[in-house]
């Protein structure tokens, strides 16, 4: 493995998910699971992440989208935490989910605003 892409990975996971998060993850990996906690972060994380082309707020937004399209819930909710943290709006949300509506569906549209309304709530957004 890359140490240097692991590295600039968990950087950049830790900012948009936040240390607790990252690391707790991290800590619960075993010789099972953890190649592969390692490996998604230097790949997901260090190469995908940390190509400074696109800013955070916006892969948050695209993260959003595709998660929405493909119907990955938990993933989807960690990410609706993440662009919060990467400074999208409840307005920006709201378009992404528009997007994934228009292009994935109604269906995946109604559960992106379930789960967005519940993490905006605790974020106290709404």
């Amino acid at each position: 493995m890359d140490d240097k892409l692991f590295e600039k990975g968990l950087e950049k996971r830790r900012g948009t998910l936040g240390a607790e998060y990252v690391d707790k993850n991290l800590a619960a990996a075993d010789d099972f699971s953890r190649p592969f906690q390692e490996a998604m972060t230097a790949w997901c994380w260090g190469f995908g992440w940390g190509d400074e082309a696109i800013d955070p707020k916006t892969r948050s937004l695209m993260n959003l989208a595709m998660l929405g399209a493909l119907g990955r819930w938990h993933e989807w909710e960690t990410h609706c935490r993440g662009a919060l943290t990467n400074g999208a709006t409840k307005e920006q949300i709201r378009a992404a989910i528009h997007a994934v509506g228009i292009y994935a569906g109604v269906p995946c549209a109604v559960e992106c605003f379930r789960i967005a309304r519940r993490v905006l709530e605790e974020a106290g957004e709404l």
